[in-house]
């Protein structure tokens, strides 16, 4: 399958990389505002690079990846389903649940998908987790935390005001990670309670390039709550730029059985370990390969032409916004909020794949 990436910037690469390593799909042409940003990758990946009207009009370009900041993924989502293709976005889905689903039904209405990031769900350290759990190994899932804590990025990003702007802060861009990472090891979530603040009214950048800029804030950046699951387990979460130092794990799962730890799902990778009840922790192997950044599209790609359900799917990203929205839809109202989407887990990537297939 022929895609165009739209969106040239820094992450771009480990797209452009992913592709080179599978055979389903072909980067034809690129493109970005900063035309010399789209012009130096398609030297470096030998594709084209053209405008945003020439990409969409292309006719052998079947899908594209939407690699714009967040503000813009639901913008450009929409420019590439008028124009009949497929479309790929960089994780969040949206910056609000209404331009979320517009772009979910407009897909529907014209018979599309939609994919969305984060994709390293699709490596050994997620699958892993998922296939533990599935296989009994700490029995029935009750509870759980899932910490994603620092003091965010304008100590070393080079651009890092839209961190602090709409559709930036811990929840929308890190909240991908893991809430995709729950739902796939635990089913979708039934309702979240939350409290969330903002323990900065500016930032000051470090970066070099930056040095002494003041950025204001403008959303919340320290989110603290409980997403209770369909199945009854309830997982504590707190996402935050406002803490400088911390212990705290990344994801651990607590079951009738025993214990979980799971990997940074800001990675593809494990180590993941099991504890069983009244045993120690014993870290389980990882029958499934690591793969990057694109596996999600390459899978895409590859159920497009099956006819199966992509596992990176809208539906899925949806579901994630609707949560990490609820965040501070819960603060402002003092009460639980309802999820009323809801999704299947998507299917489990089979054993014994090598790195970069997919089936």
């Amino acid at each position: 399958m022929k895609i165009g990436i739209i969106g040239c910037g820094t992450i771009s690469s480990a797209y452009f990389e992913g592709a080179r390593k599978t055979d389903v799909l072909e980067i034809k042409a690129c493109t970005d505002l900063r035309i010399e940003a789209a012009q130096a990758q398609a030297e470096k990946y030998n594709c084209e690079a053209c405008t945003i009207e020439q990409l969409l009009a292309d006719d052998e370009i079947e899908l594209v990846v939407n690699l714009t900041i967040p503000r813009a993924h639901v913008d450009v989502g929409l420019q590439v389903l008028e124009a009949g293709k497929h479309v790929y976005s960089e994780k969040p889905l949206g910056v609000d649940t209404e331009s979320g689903k517009h772009l979910i039904e407009t897909a529907a209405e014209k018979g599309l998908r939609v994919g969305c990031a984060p994709d390293t769900f699709l490596g050994a350290g997620i699958q892993t987790s998922r296939q533990a759990l599935d296989s009994g190994k700490i029995g029935r899932p009750i509870a759980g935390t899932a910490f994603m804590c620092g003091h965010g990025p304008e100590g070393w990003h080079p651009n890092p005001a839209f961190f602090y702007d709409i559709g930036g802060g811990p929840m929308l861009d890190m909240g991908p990670y893991y809430v995709t990472a729950l739902v796939n090891i635990l089913g979708p979530v039934k309702r979240v309670a939350a409290i969330t603040t903002k323990g900065f009214a500016e930032r000051i950048a470090t970066s070099e390039a930056l040095n002494g800029l003041r950025i204001p804030v403008g959303i919340t950046t320290h989110l603290t709550g409980t997403l209770e699951f369909q199945n009854g387990a309830i997982i504590t979460m707190i996402m935050s730029f406002d803490m400088w130092r911390h212990s705290l794990p990344c994801i651990e799962i607590y079951g009738e059985t025993g214990s979980m730890q799971v990997p940074d799902p800001n990675g593809f990778g494990g180590p993941v370990a099991v504890c069983p009840a009244g045993g120690d922790w014993e870290e389980q192997e990882l029958a499934f390969p690591n793969n990057a950044r694109m596996i999600g599209a390459i899978d895409m790609a590859s159920a497009i032409r099956s006819g199966r359900t992509h596992r990176a799917n809208g539906a899925l990203a949806y579901h994630v916004l609707e949560v990490m929205c609820a965040f501070d839809k819960s603060s402002e109202s003092g009460e639980h909020v309802i999820i009323e989407s809801t999704t299947e887990r998507p299917d489990p990537v089979p054993i014994g794949l090598n790195e970069w297939e997919i089936d």
